[in-house]
């Protein structure tokens, strides 16, 4: 609180000016981070101590670690404003802390499955209160109760299989493969909706899905073209358990990528993105890995901490199984970044490379999309720009290697730049060894 003035006539607070601190917190005497009577730590400690005090008026021992996050934060008036919220959702917390509600996972079983809910689950586990869990499929699962509770129970019987065997198998796998993304969980839901409406479609007209046929599949097709893409899974899971016979939907050839970005405009982007500080530090980081090393924003925004490997000299990254040495000055970009961090949420700083302000969650895509646009990068150009000239560069093993990429895919992106590679073998002789294929001199734009 600068309330005073000092010998030079600037505002200062009272400890500089040897005043009484008459507007110092009456409880631990600091001056900053006023919040009311007391400061921001003092009010925030006692309101939580209500809100999570059990029967002896202390604390819950079980929810120390949640107490225990909040005091450690860096913004106790952010907390206390979530705290006096009337939709904050904080009579969970009371309810455990009083022993109404079991503090874990089946608490919030017969709970609604809403944004407010959601956020105390995901708290709890962000802070160790309960075990970790995916949210991604837990809430599908619970959106997939809330469809089958719905539907007759004729179409139950093939819609429940299907999306346990076949969709949340995959989910599932994916996850362990920390591949998980939204993109997946949304394109599961979207093929359930849509083998729901065929089934009804079906209903309408007297067939029974055993009963389909080819025909009757194109006669729907001719009415809902824009459904086929989707229903592919779910036909092709249909012909295997033999609950149809021989549907099939033509599959469309897999376009051929664009480039639409240039050399020189790519060479562009990342000379902005390196130098332009009015860029926030993460998104010039993730824009810089879409940009020389084509990642895509989805796998930037789930990188770890430990894929960052800080050596006296150099850093280096591993976007797979590969490190690779960083250039200049993206090295000391990184280095900024591990020291100073991000928009964290308490509870998060350690897990993700970008954690978001959520608990336990990092950045989402869009909020990095969203400013890389503004500076006129689009992430889809920019990414098809990066791999097209990596392809052309890179033999294709190394490039899926690096890049963590599959052959298949680094096999097209280099039938694409029109460099197969099928000399790389003769060519390797007279390679230096001491150089690591990706790393980039960001001066002469090549790879060193």
């Amino acid at each position: 609180m600068l309330a005073f003035y000092d010998s030079q006539r600037r505002p200062a607070c009272a400890g500089c000016t040897g005043n009484r601190p008459v507007f110092a917190c009456p409880r631990c005497g600091r001056e900053d981070n006023p919040y009311g009577r007391f400061c921001g730590p003092c009010t925030l400690r006692e309101r939580a101590t209500e809100l999570l005090a059990d029967h002896s008026n202390t604390v819950h021992p079980r929810l120390q670690p949640l107490f225990d996050a909040w005091m450690s934060g860096n913004r106790s008036q952010t907390t206390l404003i979530w705290l006096g919220k009337p939709s904050s959702s904080t009579d969970i917390l009371r309810a455990m802390a009083l022993g109404e509600l079991p503090i874990s996972h089946a608490a919030f079983d017969d709970l609604p499955c809403n944004r407010r809910v959601n956020y105390i689950r995901d708290l709890l586990a962000a802070t160790g209160v309960i075990e970790p869990y995916q949210p991604l499929i837990t809430r599908t699962t619970h959106w997939l109760n809330d469809i089958l509770a719905q539907l007759p129970k004729h179409h139950v019987e093939v819609i429940r299989p299907f999306a346990q065997w076949q969709l949340l198998r995959h989910l599932r796998m994916l996850e362990a493969q920390d591949k998980l993304t939204r993109g997946a969980v949304q394109g599961a839901r979207a093929d359930i909706l849509t083998a729901t409406r065929l089934l009804d479609w079906l209903d309408e007209h007297d067939i029974a899905i055993g009963q389909a046929t080819q025909s009757d599949l194109d006669r729907y097709l001719a009415h809902y073209p824009g459904r086929g893409p989707i229903l592919l899974r779910f036909l092709k899971w249909t012909n295997h358990t033999r609950l149809t016979q021989g549907l099939q939907i033509p599959t469309p050839d897999r376009p051929v990528p664009q480039v639409l970005l240039s050399h020189d405009r790519r060479w562009q982007h990342v000379e902005t993105l390196l130098h332009d500080n009015t860029i926030r530090r993460y998104t010039r980081i993730a824009g810089l890995f879409m940009l020389l090393f084509a990642q895509p924003l989805s796998r930037i925004c789930r990188m770890r901490p430990d894929q960052i490997a800080l050596l006296p000299d150099t850093v280096t990254v591993t976007f797979d199984t590969v490190a690779i040495e960083m250039p200049e000055p993206l090295d000391q970009l990184l280095r900024e970044h591990l020291d100073q961090g991000g928009p964290a949420s308490y509870a998060n700083t350690d897990t993700w490379l970008f954690p978001g302000r959520l608990p336990g969650k990092h950045l989402v895509t869009e909020n990095i999309r969203s400013e890389l646009v503004a500076h006129g990068i689009r992430p889809h150009h920019a990414r098809h720009a990066a791999m097209f000239h990596l392809a052309a560069d890179l033999p294709t093993p190394v490039l899926a290697e690096l890049l963590g990429i599959s052959p298949t895919t680094a096999s097209r992106w280099a039938a694409l730049s029109a460099r197969t590679w099928a000399q790389y073998t003769a060519m390797r002789r007279n390679d230096r060894p001491d150089r690591a294929p990706a790393n980039y001199d960001c001066q002469s734009r090549k790879p060193l």
